[in-house]
């Protein structure tokens, strides 16, 4: 692979550098502030922001169909997404946050014409929100074969029963649409055949939003994470996307880019988490002397720098094998950038933190936020041991045997 960004990325990049310098890092104060007055609704100076970022063709990014998107590769899209990742909420700006960014790529590959005009279109444009409910509270839902949430058909629609929790998106007031995951066929010998995926309307009778779940503490807002009920929800049967019993299979088409993209934003929340460590230190003054004297402090830093290096050099490698052979062959780098980052991520914050003290817990700095989602990442999308497991596993298989 070629460690070079090409001069299309390059410009990009540039492109959106000073983007976040000259707008998104001057209005963090300002969003935060403005979001305790409406958790739930959208900040009013987002809506600027998304102007200007349409403005100056930063939109849309994330999709390699240019039909939809920009055109980028996996591989072209990596630096950028790092980019966005370095604030929280920046990458809703672009058009290119979850669960969004999941949903617009399965309508834009399994959804059919109708689908992609009545809820695709929109999304594209950066005019609703919305949220993908797979995740149940009484089952391991690590498994997806054991989501019980039931989509049974009743002549011209489909009823849909069940109870889901961390339903990441929908708290929003902007959110109009959820793509659900429910068992169509749980009697099938086939427990990959069991599944479905259809689209539900929020403001559908039988969705009842029981309370907004909490990460660390935090609502996450205003985005949030949803306790839902659906109770004898009825939408039509042209909601139903690519056929009964295809669920799974989407979920598996949906779930590489979406894993990727949360590396790739992680690595940036790391860098930016780096570059404080390493300005707290220079600046600080502990026992009479600048925090950059002490060793430990400077170890800290370079391992930092080290890990990070890694976890981006993997994350490309793993991007470029999605980009040439396809999401199924390049499983296993997939697998070991989702058990790599979250885990760098982590502890590169967390170092960050203790060189900041007690401020680096406080509102004053974001690094206590992003600890909590880089924490939460090594569950969503599959915890650590899943994919270990099945990477273990494929491992184990290629190498056994070889003769």
């Amino acid at each position: 692979m070629e460690f070079e960004y090409s001069d299309k990325v390059k410009v990009l990049l540039e492109r959106l550098q000073r983007f976040m310098a000259d707008y998104v890092y001057p209005a963090e104060q300002t969003y935060h502030q403005q979001l305790q007055e409406d958790r739930w609704g959208e900040p009013p100076i987002m809506v600027g922001l998304k102007a200007r970022a349409r403005e100056a063709e930063l939109w849309n990014l994330f999709l390699p169909d240019p039909r939809f998107g920009a055109g980028l590769s996996n591989l072209e899209y990596a630096p950028l997404a790092e980019e966005m990742g370095k604030v929280l909420f920046s990458s809703e700006i672009f058009n290119c946050s979850a669960p969004d960014t999941g949903n617009m790529e399965v309508l834009a590959q399994y959804g059919d014409a109708e689908q992609q005009a009545r809820w695709l279109q929109p999304l594209l444009a950066g005019e609703i929100r919305s949220a993908f409910a797979m995740t149940e509270p009484k089952v391991a839902s690590s498994d997806a074969t054991n989501i019980e949430t039931s989509i049974v058909r009743d002549g011209d629609d489909y009823v849909i029963n069940g109870h889901k929790f961390y339903i990441s998106g929908l708290m929003n007031k902007r959110c109009e649409i959820m793509i659900v995951m429910g068992k169509s066929d749980a009697d099938n010998p086939n427990r990959y055949q069991q599944q479905s995926q259809i689209l539900v309307p929020t403001n559908t009778p039988g969705v009842k939003i029981v309370r907004p779940m909490t990460v660390f503490g935090y609502d996450d807002a205003p985005e949030g994470h949803a306790e839902v009920i659906f109770d004898n929800v009825r939408v039509p049967a042209g909601n139903l996307i690519l056929g009964e019993g295809r669920g799974f299979e989407i979920a598996q088409g949906r779930l590489g880019p979406g894993r990727i993209h949360h590396c790739m934003r992680l690595i940036g929340q790391a860098q930016r988490a780096l570059e404080m460590m390493a300005k707290r230190a220079e600046q600080r003054v502990v026992f009479g002397r600048p925090m950059i004297k002490q060793q430990s402090v400077r170890e800290d830093i370079a391992k930092s720098a080290c890990e990070i290096e890694q976890a981006r050099l993997l994350t490309l490698k793993a991007a470029d094998q999605m980009d040439r052979y396809g999401n199924k062959a390049a499983k296993d780098l997939i697998a070991m950038i989702k058990i790599v980052a979250p885990q760098m991520a982590c502890t590169v914050i967390d170092r960050a933190i203790q060189i900041h003290g007690a401020a680096g817990l406080s509102q004053d700095y974001n690094l206590a936020q992003h600890y909590a989602y880089a924490r939460t990442i090594r569950l969503a999308d599959g915890p650590d041991q899943v994919h270990m497991m099945q990477l273990g596993r494929n491992l184990a298989a290629r190498y056994g045997a070889e003769q």
